[in-house]
């Protein structure tokens, strides 16, 4: 299978080096200019494609070339639908790696591109990111780096979605069903959902849970072996079992200042603990984000960065849902909700 290889960098460069060595066995297609990447697209070789983005960064965290990729990503007739892709940034400073790299992957799932758990690999200038990796693996910073790339191609070639006849549904909300035009826009994705799959709701509001601790890493795997936490509770009663259970997380995000609400902050955070213990990558994660005013792009990265680059969880094609309404109920009176929330809900089933 061949891997097409979007690539953002100089010949001689850190990265360019890097991937010569970690590709060197695979089927590969560099596409390393505005032109070929165009044509790439416009033909549809990126659906049902493989690929691999990478972008080298120098200090300042601007990329005009990557500005352009973005641009083109987010174009209304950009198609990346059955393709799975994965990210590799490479930095010339300490900063904007992870940042570009939740733009590219947001902007690319967008456009249809599923990515598989972990889908990122980034380098700091003096790679210190790899300490732990090296230290596993027995091999220096440098070896670390190209190993990581190695496994990442690997997963991309290899990954495989599966589709459940009958999928398991967990949604986890903190907002109040009177007022939440949150809430509201669920209730119309799951009036499609039901009686095509089974629906857990769990709500974490009013101070039912209490936000991570940071245990020591031997203290948090104790817990977690034990499908427990230091601070129990409903984390540890209803969400563990369901999160367990389920093969689908829905979010359910209203924008609190530019990010997810604190409580579903602190639910992402306390899902370490089983996290160290328990493998979440055939689990996907959807989100509905509802904005007062603007802003639910920074909110959905912010989701792809905990859930999908950190906690493993697949992320489908298209995995959120994208809303703006700010009085109570304004979410009703959007022009063609009823059939975006329809077409979601098919999205969650993988109909389409």
């Amino acid at each position: 299978m061949k891997l097409y290889v979007i690539k953002i960098a100089n010949e001689g460069d850190r990265l360019s080096g890097v991937l010569k060595e970690a590709l060197a066995d695979l089927e590969v297609e560099i596409v390393d200019n505005e032109f070929a990447f165009k044509d790439l697209l416009e033909t549809g070789k990126f659906q049902n494609a493989r690929l691999l983005f990478a972008v080298s960064l120098d200090k300042t965290g601007i990329s005009l070339e990557a500005f352009k990729l973005l641009k083109y990503l987010s174009l209304p007739d950009c198609s990346m639908q059955g393709s799975v892709g994965g990210v590799i940034i490479d930095g010339m400073g300490e900063l904007y790696t992870k940042d570009l790299a939740r733009r590219i992957t947001f902007e690319a799932n967008l456009a249809g591109c599923t990515f598989p758990g972990k889908p990122l690999v980034e380098a700091t200038a003096n790679l210190s990111n790899f300490k732990v990796l090296a230290g596993l693996w027995n091999v220096d910073l440098k070896d670390a780096y190209v190993k990581a790339c190695e496994a990442l191609a690997d997963k991309i070639l290899n990954f495989e979605e599966e589709t459940v006849e009958y999928p398991s549904i967990l949604m986890i909300h903190a907002s109040s069903r009177k007022t939440s035009n949150s809430l509201c826009l669920w209730s119309k994705v799951a009036k499609h959902l039901e009686g095509k799959s089974d629906i857990q709701e769990v709500s974490i509001r009013n101070g039912e849970i209490w936000d991570c601790r940071g245990c020591k890493y031997e203290t948090c795997v104790h817990f977690g072996e034990n499908s427990s936490c230091f601070y129990g509770g409903v984390m540890v009663e209803k969400v563990y079992p369901a999160i367990k259970k389920c093969d689908i997380l829905v979010l359910v995000c209203p924008n609190y200042n530019d990010a997810v609400s604190a409580n579903i902050m602190a639910f992402i955070n306390r899902l370490t603990s089983i996290f160290r213990t328990t493998d979440f990558s055939k689990k996907k994660i959807y989100a509905l984000v509802v904005s007062g005013y603007s802003g639910g792009d920074i909110v959905a990265q912010q989701i792809i960065g905990a859930i999908n680059m950190n906690k493993n969880f697949t992320l489908p094609g298209g995995f959120a849902l994208i809303e703006t309404a700010n009085a109570p109920g304004d979410i009703e009176k959007i022009p063609g909700i009823d059939e975006r929330t329809r077409e979601f809900a098919d999205k969650i089933l993988r109909k389409k």
